[in-house]
């Protein structure tokens, strides 16, 4: 295959997806690209993916490769971190197969993944999962002995502009299925009025839907300025030594937030938060709560997240996959009847109706004098 575009550049998959336009080159550094990146990429149009890293690494099945190549992405893989040196921004760059070219200059080569070499590889990882998940499994115990206090002592939570007794809440990340999910629950949004809450990007969805969100949790890594100032309150995920990074992005658009340290992912803040501020019910959107879920995200155990859900476990929900509870089946002929039976109903609507009647009558009475 070749191609030519712009270059786009980032070592964050979700960060360069911001900026990727049709027709863009996307270079990304990512070790095992996992659904979520995938489904973002696609998203943006992109018909050429250069990974510095090892799309699949062997270390589990990751979808993300299956994905792009099955849709046609020319996907050149594992070409070394210097081309992160060798280009910029904007450049204008020529792709030849696995080869990447500057002008005349080749700058970079690496493997062609095809959906049968994708294939290959997801086959050859799988026979490797079992010493994953006990390799998982034990940094999972490791940790939950570190972060215990999670469970047996309550996090000193923030404040908040919003009132979540007698509420429920809606927590959503943007996660697997979570398009599908935050549509499918639009009733009861409009019906409960839950209180809205984002983790980072999560923000993003729920605008896209129409909704507002009353608060943004999250080290702010990858959610737009737009949902930074769209009035929610901001709550940044801070080190348990009170590190804040997050606090940089909020302070460059003007806003004010306010940290929550906490040892745990961005998401299991959100579902706390909600827990302690007391809502009623937390539907959880997208959320991470398998092995693949979490080795897509490069975590090595669970700890925080199985403390968390033990700790709310009585008022949460998880939404995942409530789009596919019920999907319609009515078929084309069934509308056809339908439509029929309605127009048969308003025909004797009006065939009995007093003015019919009487236009009837007259008829008849003018067929019998002239001796139709």
């Amino acid at each position: 295959m070749y191609a030519e575009g712009v270059a786009r550049l980032d070592k964050r998959t979700k960060t360069l997806v911001t900026r990727l336009r049709p027709g863009d080159i996307a270079i990304i550094d990512h070790e095992d690209i996992d659904r979520v990146s995938a489904e973002a990429l696609l998203e943006r149009g992109v018909e050429v993916v250069i990974n510095a890293d090892t799309s699949i690494s062997g270390r589990y099945p990751n979808v993300g490769p299956l994905m792009l190549a099955a849709a046609g992405v020319h996907l050149v893989d594992n070409v070394g971190p210097k081309i992160f040196e060798y280009l910029s921004e904007g450049q204008a760059i020529m792709v030849s197969g696995g080869q990447i070219f500057r002008g005349k200059t080749l700058v970079a080569e690496g493997t062609v993944l095809t959906v049968a070499a994708v294939r290959q590889k997801m086959e050859a990882a799988r026979e490797q999962l079992g010493a994953e998940i006990e390799k998982f499994a034990t940094n999972t115990l490791e940790y939950v002995k570190q972060e215990k206090e999670l469970l047996l002592d309550p996090p000193e939570v923030p404040e908040t502009e919003v009132d979540f007794r007698g509420r429920q809440a809606l927590v959503v990340v943007r996660g697997y299925d979570y398009k599908a999910d935050l549509i499918a629950l639009r009733a009861y949004i409009r019906e409960m009025k839950p209180v809205l809450i984002g983790v980072d990007g999560g923000a993003d969805a729920l605008l896209k839907e129409g909704h507002t969100p009353d608060i943004i949790v999250g080290d702010m890594d990858s959610v737009s300025d737009k949902a930074l100032l769209c009035g929610a309150g901001l709550i940044v995920h801070a080190y348990p030594d009170g590190r804040a990074p997050g606090m940089e992005r909020v302070a460059d658009v003007g806003m004010t937030a306010r940290t929550f340290p906490l040892s745990g992912t961005s998401e299991d803040l959100a579902l706390l938060l909600a827990y302690e501020k007391g809502a009623e019910l937390i539907v959880a959107v997208g959320t991470h709560a398998n092995l693949v879920e979490f080795l897509d995200k490069g975590r090595e155990g669970m700890a925080s997240t199985f403390l968390c859900r033990l700790r709310v476990g009585p008022r949460l929900v998880d939404a995942k996959g409530v789009n596919k509870l019920y999907r319609s089946s009515v078929k084309p002929s069934q509308l056809i009847v339908l439509v029929a039976a309605a127009l048969v109903a308003i025909t004797v609507i009006v065939m009995l109706s007093p003015i019919r009647q009487t236009l009837w009558l007259v008829l008849m009475q003018l067929q019998a004098k002239i001796g139709i």
